[in-house]
């Protein structure tokens, strides 16, 4: 083909220079680039000026705090850690730790052996978080430290302490009065008073001092938590948890959880089962309040909230909770029994110092107490009082039984028969003895020669008193019998005969006498000596009867029988009391016998009879009857019963052969129920003795008249 026409124009370079698309050149590298424009400012009003102005401040303030914390913190932890290495340094090994009590222990032991009370501080023995029952070891870390064995644990339970403090806050606006949240750790170091021993020169006595360790302020507590982390760094969870179980205070005299399981279930600590246990542990929070033997349903409720926890967190399962909380757990029949507080306080009085009251040991006492005849009087008392005594009357009674020699079997000091540590109206009570101080004119008669057939004239007397004028007793009929026997006499407790008897043999023989039977205290110096003006106590006068009884003798009323340290076979001391030296003959009181055997069969005691039993005994009542008395005893046992008002107000209707008979009669028949019937020791007179002058028929009539008035009066 010729020409162009179809084909393709020729490649052709583009220009630089002419009409090809034009590109812009590159900027000189020397050319400086244009300065960015910025946006005005904003201008701030008055209201942003002041907030940006605080900001700063606040800013400023929060830093210089944290600054200032961090150093304080620096330092606080620096003093804190050298507080941890000071006390870490010197705390002792920790079986040194587990008994710290500064006073020992008495275990009182009734005459079959069988514990029924204690006094002191009761330690059991050293257990550990080992030997005892888990379900021990579980409740008491449920109840009072549930993240005790938690890694993170290092003394302080922070949680429960701040929890704590806001609950305080709340209730009393000081969050460190109150519930403290303490870890066991820290109460443990609160026991350990922060390893200040007990100084009885700078603390008043033991209370005072345990005060001063569980006092709560701001640094007592920083000194808590110090000592806290020193014992986690010194000693295992197991050993610190050890020496709490042993320290601590589980009421009635129960140091340590040993203690508490012997004293509440007289089982070892080894031994307890979960009801057990929850009431054991839940006694930590308020060991006096709500210990089993002063309220057991409170102690069974608490116990039901400690098994509660334990299920919570996974010690019990369901249904081993379902039958703990359906088996809540009891006392022993040593716990239950309570019996015998008088008499135990009694003992740890006439026992020796340093071994009872203020014994720095472990002590076993065995006892006279026979438990079956101390609930028999406990049981008479109370029947009395709620069967036969106003409602609302506040008047006082006072038991002792006893045997022949002066054994005590059993003591009731007042109406509330359980109390411990109570007035004791049975020893510490010095009371008028009223007419049943006659006994021993009777018995110094007796022994001079004189006969219980011998006549006296009961008819108006006076006695010349030097430096005062004439004393004209009377009887309390204020009628007199005329000639009567001494047997007469003593069977009516006539006054006038009393007094000339006296008189005749010498008020100084009656003296010595009734000091020689047992009545140490001081006698009245006249004639009225003979009507028991003067004072004497309840166990003293007992005591003197039980001379008669044995057949003349003296004997020493005593309750303690052997005294051994625990953990000895030999013991230390013996019995201290029993038969002394011969008053009278023993013809003397087999006939005196015999006289006060016709009180309680015709006379002034015939309340007190009991069938089929021989009983010898006196009523009395003093001046104005602010106090009846009845003594009387059967072969086997005497006892005393004295009934008054602890502020000597007169007694409205009652006397010796009244009331106080009542009692007996009551305590009594329940001391002697199936007991074999022994006869009285006693002489009756020989027909040769009875050929005295006779009574009259008028004479006789006037005299049971006089009996059935002084019935009432006597």
């Amino acid at each position: 083909m010729s020409g162009t026409k179809g084909k393709r124009p020729p490649l052709v370079a583009d220009k630089r220079h002419g009409s090809g698309p034009k590109r812009k050149k590159p900027a000189s590298k020397a050319r400086k680039a244009a300065p960015t424009r910025r946006k005005p400012p904003k201008r701030r009003g008055p209201l942003g000026a002041v907030t940006a102005f605080f900001g700063g401040l606040i800013k400023w303030v929060l830093l210089l705090v944290w600054r200032i914390g961090l150093r304080v913190g620096l330092v606080v932890a620096l003093i804190v850690g050298m507080g941890v290495f000071y006390y870490a340094s010197s705390l002792p090994a920790f079986d040194e730790l587990v008994d710290g009590r500064t006073r020992g222990s008495v275990t009182l032991l009734d005459r079959e052996g069988e514990v029924f009370a204690w006094r002191g501080d009761q330690f059991g023995g050293m257990v550990t978080a080992d030997t005892v029952s888990p379900h021990l070891r579980n409740a008491i870390v449920a109840t009072e430290d549930k993240r005790f064995y938690a890694f993170y644990h290092i003394g302080i339970d922070f949680y429960a302490t701040a929890a704590a403090m806001v609950r305080n806050y709340r209730n009393s606006g000081n969050p460190l009065s109150g519930a403290g949240g303490s870890s066991i750790t820290q109460q443990t170091a609160k026991l350990l008073c922060f390893g200040r021993p007990y100084d009885p020169e700078k603390w008043e006595d033991e209370a005072a001092y345990e005060a001063d360790c569980r006092e709560t302020t701001l640094w007592r507590k920083i000194v808590e938590a110090t000592y806290a982390m020193a014992m986690e760094t010194r000693y295992t969870k197991d050993e610190i948890l050890t020496i709490y179980m042993n320290r601590a205070y589980l009421g009635a005299g129960s140091r340590g959880f040993e203690a508490a399981a012997q004293r509440y279930f007289g089982i070892s600590a080894a031994e307890v089962n979960a009801p057990q246990a929850a009431m054991l542990a839940g006694l930590l929070q308020a060991p006096s309040a709500t210990s089993p033997t002063r309220n057991l349903q409170r102690a069974q409720d608490r116990g039901a909230t400690v098994l509660r926890l334990m299920r919570e967190q996974g010690y019990l399962s369901a249904q081993e909770e379902a039958v703990a909380q359906a088996n809540p757990a009891t006392l022993s029949e040593a716990a239950r029994q309570r019996s015998g507080g008088y008499f135990a306080d009694w003992v740890m009085e006439s026992g020796p110092e340093f071994f009872t009251r203020d014994t720095t040991e472990d002590v076993i006492i065995r006892t006279t107490l026979d438990q079956r005849v101390q609930e028999a009087a406990e049981e008479g008392l109370t029947w009395v009082f709620e069967n036969k005594v106003r409602e609302g009357s506040s008047a006082q009674a006072a038991i002792v039984v006893m045997s022949a020699d002066g054994a005590v079997r059993a003591m009731v000091g007042g109406r509330n028969t359980q109390a411990a540590g109570a007035f004791n109206r049975a020893t510490q009570a010095l009371r008028q003895t009223g007419s049943a101080f006659k006994p021993f004119v009777y018995a110094t008669a007796l022994d001079l020669g004189m006969r219980p057939m011998d006549v006296v004239v009961d008819e108006p007397t006076c006695w010349s008193i030097p430096g005062q004028d004439e004393w004209c007793p009377q009887n309390y009929s204020r009628d007199y019998a005329g000639q009567v026997t001494l047997t007469q006499a003593l069977m009516a407790s006539l006054n006038i005969p009393a007094v000339k008897i006296s008189e005749r043999i010498g008020r100084e023989n009656v003296r010595t006498v009734a000091e020689m039977f047992g009545i140490e205290s001081d006698l009245a110096p006249g004639p009225a000596i003979a009507l028991g003006t003067s004072e004497s106590t309840l166990l003293e006068m007992t005591g003197a009867y039980a001379g008669i009884l044995n057949g003349g003798s003296a004997v020493k009323p005593y309750g303690l029988v052997e005294l051994r340290l625990m953990g000895d076979a030999a013991p230390l001391m013996d019995a201290a009391g029993g038969i002394r030296e011969r008053v009278i003959s023993e013809d003397a009181a087999r006939q005196l016998t015999w006289m006060m055997h016709q009180v309680v069969e015709q006379g002034t005691g015939r309340r007190a009879q009991i069938d089929g039993w021989q009983i010898a005994g006196k009523t009395g009542t003093s001046q104005q009857a602010r106090d009846a008395w009845f003594i009387a005893f059967t072969a086997d046992y005497v006892a005393g019963v004295w009934m008054g008002y602890d502020d000597n107000t007169p007694l409205t209707g009652v006397t010796g052969s009244g009331l106080p008979a009542d009692i007996w009669q009551q305590t009594m028949t329940r001391v002697l129920d199936g007991l074999p019937r022994s006869p009285l020791p006693m002489q009756a007179p020989r027909a040769s003795q009875q050929g005295g002058p006779g009574l009259s028929d008028d004479a006789a009539n006037q005299l049971i008249e006089l009996l059935l008035m002084e019935l009432q009066g006597q």
